[in-house]
């Protein structure tokens, strides 16, 4: 393990040295109370997770202080085009050299990448959590010494865990290897049990937690119950093809995103589809145009999106449910990032619902668990993610996610270098798989209570914003007055009382489900997050007829 840099206390005059820095660096005048209060507490040594609403200038927080640092700063994100609009971002300043490595690009640009950062030329090095996995990649960074370790999109560690980026839960490994330097988490999306997640899984240091609002109140928001099939695409087409532009249109599939652009496309509006079926220069050519305002609309799977900052978007509008309120609420934020009203839609039908919940299911299939389970056993010590992976006959996804669920049952346990060694040679791999399949039931439940919540969302008659927010523990004393439910009068007679018992983000206990968070309260029912049995909605009569929740 390297011996951590040194952190010197921040001088006195920090906030006056930071504003400076920025302003010379990135032409920043001014930065935000919440920017400064992060960037500071990393120039006095601290592990930091920063939650802000997207499009408020995440990335400065990182990108300043870095500058004030010994050595380089790692910055882990998720999606190679992210990571290359970052790098010419920090290029088009005054800031020192960026450089990227990721598997799209020649082994030239990786070995010059690092060149560059052990010549000391490279302040910023963006790499995907998949490239960290690697043993020559921790290697390179090991020697780098780095001081600051950026954790970009740091929901993915809790809101997708080890079904959508499993090497994102092994970030914390490298983060020791490292040496522990400072790390910065960063998100948009992620209310208090996430929050708890991100610290967890990241293994962070007694961080500080800055946490700015959650409220958009510029976004206008809307639910419109829809018809079936083509019906509810042209019904979607009809209400973009009259509303100020440009904008997001989201679909559930890639033949719903082309079905829907072809409908737009027809009608006169610069329209194109947008998934991961397109070959990448074609999602690169569809991603300029639209940041040109050359096409109007873009119709995309959740694919499209992330880290893309158009500040004019006038709507993202949903022609289907998202998997989540988490995934929702960040693809609603890329609308109205100029503070002008923009409008957040979803076009519902419950049947869309099944749709997720089979999109969400993530079959396991307990013998690549055992087999993963008896790679592990077999070597009777320490192994590496990347030797298990080479023994496996599976995907490399299928392989990491068996080892964290094993992690997750406490079969296998982590070294301090970020290998696995089985942790009880009692437990048999077949046992093992069964433990591993109860960690992934409880995943599942968790995952189908947030479909039902989508739900709770769609159809209440109660004020969304008081209800989306509540989602994220963040509490509105008042209907906001700008949304459809608020529009049709609805929401005040609906909305929970002023000295509601069990407000938004307070803990509970109920005595079948155990503790859980107060997610948010209706006059007639309350929302929970259970720590075992994910979301529920109860009825507050039943509650309190029968003492089903107390205060924990």
């Amino acid at each position: 393990m390297p011996e951590q840099s040194s952190r010197p206390r921040p001088p006195k005059n920090a906030r006056t040295k930071l504003q400076q820095t920025a302003e010379e660096a990135f032409g920043w005048t001014r930065l935000r109370p919440e920017q400064l209060t992060a960037m500071e507490q990393l120039l006095e040594g601290r592990d930091v997770l920063v939650v802000m609403p997207t499009g408020s200038g995440k990335s400065a927080i990182y990108q300043v202080p870095a500058l004030e640092l010994p050595g380089p700063t790692v910055v882990v994100s998720p999606l190679i085009a992210l990571q290359r609009d970052q790098v010419n971002s920090l290029e088009e300043s005054e800031a020192p050299d960026a450089v990227a490595v990721n598997s799209a690009q020649r082994a030239g640009d990786s070995t010059r990448a690092w060149k560059a950062v052990g010549d000391g030329n490279a302040e910023y090095v963006f790499l995907s959590p998949e490239q960290l996995a690697k043993e020559d990649v921790l290697a390179e960074i090991e020697r780098a010494r780095p001081t600051l370790f950026v954790v970009d999109e740091a929901h993915c560690v809790s809101a997708w865990g080890h079904d959508f980026r499993p090497d994102y839960l092994r970030l914390r490994h490298a983060i020791d290897r490292l040496g522990h330097p400072r790390v910065l988490a960063l998100t948009a999306t992620a209310g208090g049990p996430v929050r708890d997640d991100i610290v967890r899984h990241l293994g962070m240091t007694d961080p500080v937690r800055v946490v700015a609002g959650f409220d958009r109140p510029n976004l206008y928001l809307a639910v419109r119950h829809a018809g079936d099939g083509d019906d509810k695409l042209t019904a979607v087409a009809d209400w973009v093809e009259s509303a100020p532009k440009p904008g997001l249109v989201y679909a559930a599939t890639r033949k719903d995103t082309e079905r829907c652009a072809a409908i737009l496309t027809d009608r006169g509006v610069r329209a194109a589809a947008f998934h991961a079926g397109l070959k990448q220069g074609e999602r690169g050519d569809v991603q300029e145009e639209f940041m040109a305002d050359h096409l109007e609309v873009v119709v995309a799977t959740s694919a499209f999106g992330m880290g893309i900052d158009k500040p004019n978007v006038r709507f993202v509008v949903h022609a289907s449910v998202p998997e989540s309120l988490d995934a929702y609420y960040q693809q609603i934020g890329r609308a109205g990032r100029d503070d002008e009203r923009a409008d957040a839609l979803l076009f519902y039908r419950p049947e869309d619902l099944g749709l997720q919940r089979f999109l969400t299911a993530h079959p396991l299939d307990p013998d690549d668990v055992r087999e993963v389970a008896e790679a592990v056993l077999d070597h009777d010590g320490p192994v590496s993610p990347t030797e298990v992976d080479h023994e496996v006959g599976q995907s490399r996804r299928k392989a990491m996610n068996s080892l964290n669920l094993l992690e997750q049952a406490e079969v296998v346990r982590t070294t301090d270098r970020g290998h696995f060694d089985y942790d009880d040679k009692d437990t048999a791999p077949q046992d093992a798989a069964e433990q591993a399949a109860e960690v992934a039931e409880k995943r599942k439940r968790l995952d189908r209570s947030r479909i039902e919540v989508l739900r709770n969302y769609a159809e209440t008659s109660s004020c969304r914003r008081q209800f989306l927010l509540g989602y994220f523990g963040e509490s509105l004393a008042q209907p906001c007055g700008f949304c459809d439910t608020c529009a049709a009068g609805t929401a005040a007679e609906h909305a929970a009382p002023a000295d509601a018992e069990f407000p938004a983000d307070s803990r509970v206990r109920h005595p079948e489900w155990g503790q859980g968070t107060v997610v948010n309260q209706e006059a007639d029912r309350i929302t929970v997050l259970f720590d075992d049995e994910g979301y529920r909605t109860l009825s507050l009569a039943a509650v309190q007829e029968n003492d089903l929740l107390v205060a924990d």
